[in-house]
């Protein structure tokens, strides 16, 4: 078939899929995922398996230790004649975790009422993962595929990726671009660039003492934590693009204890890559002054997220997107978006990027999220076509 009779069968085929793609979509949403719970979201995994088994598109598996294995489906493409970033794979992401607890989709199940579908997870981002597993079965049942493809479906995207990332980067040296499939932004927007991310956990230990009979004596934890919360916050530069949120305490003994603990977990983001270390600095230096006399402080680092920039190719990859997507009816713009995501880290190894052009939801990580229906297959058409048509961008 030529480029533009296979476009049209797999466009075609694909818009035959939505109820497919919804019974595949309401037993993700209905299998609990958070990202803590690994047998949890390897369960999602075993239907992402199940499904590519029953096509016929192999799959590997690379196991984790504390979080959801991460899984590659593989889609042969190109000829063999192919060479340069012709041999490299065209990369559909997406992650399976969501930051729900445990019995989530028992309490609040899959359901679609008026087009819109909600449960835990079902924009972000378990449609983008069904919308990728279609495209990847329609290219595997027609062919057409300038190149190989491949599907990463990773687990622990919600908590910085402290497992995922060695694999997603390792993926992103060797792809010719990505495409990753987090949810289309609410006004069917794609994101082009998005902030950075470091997650720190800040612990005080004082000293403890009755705080009536021998108060002298003790050394206050939490008096410690609130002098240094102040101090962060402080850092905060809009103007840059730079913040700094405690936006969890906890601490103390009782409430006639002077504090003996603290902790205080810290969110910062960031747009240019020099501001991580210069505001990490800063923070260092506060954790290292003691406001209380007495006190000693341990910052750790729970997780972080890299800025996803955009570079020339990765601007040639949106406007192509753009161009790919008019043709299913979309009017695409690009975002900023002061979340992190996976995208980051392909973007940092030097992957042309582009992010959130998965199905379009809003309301992600809390009880109102929600996924509009109809735009799974347009979505879907949009991302086959743009694989197509790589190469006559040269890309």
């Amino acid at each position: 078939m030529t480029a533009e009779s296979t476009e049209a069968t797999i466009t075609a085929w694909l818009a035959t899929q939505q109820e497919a793609m919804l019974g595949v979509l309401e037993a993700m949403v209905n299998t609990d995922g958070g990202s803590y719970d690994k047998a949890g979201v390897d369960a999602v995994g075993e239907i992402v398996k199940r499904f590519m088994a029953e096509r016929g598109i192999p799959v590997e598996v690379v196991p984790r230790e504390k979080y959801g294995d991460c899984i590659k489906a593989r889609v042969a493409g190109g000829t063999a004649l192919a060479s340069g970033n012709q041999q490299q794979s065209i990369v559909l992401m997406g992650h399976r975790d969501t930051v729900f607890p445990k019995g989530e989709p028992q309490r609040r199940p899959f359901k679609v009422e008026n087009g819109i579908a909600t449960g835990p997870g079902v924009a972000d981002m378990k449609a983008g993962l069904v919308m990728n597993m279609f495209v990847l079965a329609a290219f595997h049942q027609f062919g057409g595929a300038p190149g190989p493809l491949l599907g990463l479906f990773t687990g622990d995207e919600e908590i910085g990726s402290p497992e995922g990332r060695e694999v997603i980067e390792a993926t992103a040296r060797e792809a010719r671009v990505v495409f990753n499939s987090e949810p289309g932004r609410p006004n069917g927007g794609v994101v082009t660039g998005r902030k950075g991310g470091v997650f720190s956990i800040l612990d005080i230990e004082g000293k403890a003492a009755h705080s009536g009979g021998n108060f002298e004596a003790g050394i206050s934890a939490i008096g410690e934590l609130a002098a240094k919360i102040t101090a962060i916050h402080a850092l905060t530069d809009l103007k840059r693009g730079i913040t700094l949120n405690v936006g969890l305490v906890s601490g103390g003994q009782s409430v006639n204890t002077v504090a003996p603990w603290a902790q205080g977990q810290i969110d910062l983001r960031y747009v240019e890559p020099a501001d991580r270390d210069e505001v990490m600095g800063k923070i260092h230096a506060i954790v290292e002054r003691s406001f209380v006399p007495g006190t000693r402080a341990k910052l750790t680092i729970r997780g972080e997220f890299l800025p996803l920039t955009q570079t020339p190719a990765a601007a040639k990859l949106f406007e192509m997107y753009k161009s790919a997507a008019g043709e299913s009816g979309l009017a695409i713009t690009g975002e900023f978006s002061g979340g992190c995501a996976d995208s980051g880290f392909t973007a940092a190894v030097g992957a042309p990027t582009i992010c959130a052009v998965g199905p379009v939801g809003g309301k992600a990580h809390s009880p109102e999220e929600y996924l509009e229906v109809a735009s799974m297959v347009p979505r879907a058409q949009a991302t086959a076509r743009a694989i197509l048509r790589l190469e006559k961008v040269g890309l």
